[in-house]
C-alpha cells in the first residue's frame, strides 16, 4: 500500500511540476533530445553497440546450443540461421526489428 501511495504522490508531483514548466520547457527538452539522437557520434555509438550485441547474442546462442542440443525450438533456430545467412551475405538492409546491419 505504501508503494502505491508513493507512486501516486510522485505521479501527482510530476504532473504539477510538468504543468508549471509549461509547453515551452517541454519543447526545449524535446528539441535537445532530438539533437542528441541525431548527433553522428551518438548514432555511431548506438550502431556499434547494436552490432556488438548481435555478435554476443550469436556467440551466446552457440554456447547454449552446444549444451542444450536439439531442445532449442525450431522457430528460434530458424530465426538465428536466417540472421546468420543475412550477415554472411553482407546485406546491410534493415532487419525485421527495424535495426540496420551496418
Amino acid at each position: 500500500m505504501l508503494y502505491r501511495l508513493t507512486f501516486v504522490a510522485g505521479l501527482a508531483l510530476g504532473y504539477v511540476l510538468g504543468t508549471r514548466a509549461g509547453r515551452e520547457r517541454y519543447e526545449k527538452m524535446r528539441k535537445t533530445a532530438q539533437q542528441v539522437a541525431q548527433n553522428p557520434a551518438v548514432r555511431n555509438t548506438a550502431e556499434t553497440a547494436a552490432q556488438q550485441g548481435r555478435e554476443i547474442a550469436g556467440k551466446a546462442y552457440h554456447a547454449v546450443s552446444e549444451k542444450v542440443g536439439d531442445r532449442v525450438p525450431d522457430s528460434v533456430a530458424a530465426r538465428v540461421r536466417s540472421l546468420r545467412e543475412r550477415n554472411a551475405n553482407g546485406t546491410g538492409a534493415e532487419d525485421d526489428w527495424g535495426t540496420s546491419n551496418t
